[in-house]
């Protein structure tokens, strides 16, 4: 066998990708390489090795003992990377550079966007990446490096601030009498508790539709598809909608903007979340669902 000191970064990370997905297919596509270039280049990385490192089965790739000890290498490697990333972020002097921004679509359609633009207004040679995603994303990994995220229960490895309670209530279309069908969020949302809501007020045979996104289910209660729970600061300025009833105190959870400890104190991260902060506290009124949101 070769030593590690012939492998590159990129054959680790191939390999590491191929065992995660199952095959080369969707580990191609998640490197932004072709199935071609993929598979030329683990055949290269074994016949180096002298050693194979995935069974092909029917199923897909399976790594063999020595595919997941280059897979534990790369993990171990990816950390390292993640860590050295955070702490060069955390010796900036100046709010300059990238920073990677997550939150969900709902948060990104009437609230972040203003914010965005005063932040980068204040801070020109600040550049964001906005990842829209409804899961939350890995910030010990840099996948992003600030989240803002509704939560009644933050990350313990998190640190960050809460801005606000996010009200709920049931909404339906403001011109029609109620919708005697019901549309609600899917399962796989916040465990399930959106879902259990309307199943416990409507029934099983009353919901015509489950969506796994707020925005979705918002299109879905404007359209007369059916009545069905929002986020108020999302529903209370659609002249579309009305609201059905008081505040659900059970669907109620938090706003929060959060980001990883290694990062707390670097200094773009700290302007954006002491800006974002600064927009968001006059909104609470909005977001708790006592005013409209403007």
């Amino acid at each position: 066998m070769i030593a590690n000191s012939d492998l590159a970064w990129d054959d680790f990370r191939l390999v590491k990708a191929v065992a995660e997905r199952g095959g080369l297919t969707r580990a191609a596509a998640h490197l932004g390489i072709n199935h071609s270039t993929a598979f030329r280049r683990l055949a290269q990385i074994e016949a180096r090795l002298h050693v194979r490192l995935f069974e092909r089965l029917r199923t897909g790739y399976r790594p063999t003992p020595a595919g997941e000890a280059m897979v534990a290498a790369a993990a171990r490697m990816e950390t390292d990377v993640a860590d050295f990333g955070r702490t060069v972020a955390g010796h900036a002097q100046n709010p300059a550079g990238e920073l990677r921004v997550t939150a969900a679509a709902s948060f990104v359609d009437g609230l972040l966007m203003p914010i965005l633009a005063g932040f980068l207004a204040r801070h020109p040679a600040m550049h964001v990446d906005v990842v829209v995603a409804e899961e939350a994303l890995n910030l010990s990994r840099r996948d992003a490096d600030v989240a803002i995220r509704a939560s009644s229960d933050p990350p313990a490895n998190l640190v960050g601030r809460r801005l606000s309670g996010l009200a709920w209530a049931v909404y339906g279309r403001a011109e029609a009498a109620p919708a005697r069908a019901w549309v609600g969020l899917a399962e796989t949302v916040a465990g399930g508790r959106f879902a259990r809501f309307v199943a416990h007020r409507a029934g099983s045979d009353r919901i015509a539709l489950r969506l796994d996104t707020v925005l979705g289910l918002r299109e879905a209660v404007v359209a007369g598809i059916g009545i069905g729970p929002l986020p108020c600061y999302l529903a209370d300025s659609c002249p579309q909608l009305r609201r059905l009833g008081e505040i659900e105190p059970e669907l109620g959870a938090d706003l929060w903007l959060l980001t990883h400890p290694d990062l707390r104190h670097a200094v773009r991260v700290r302007a954006f979340m002491d800006f974002a902060t600064e927009a968001i506290l006059p909104l609470r009124p909005a977001l708790e669902g006592r005013v409209p949101l403007r």
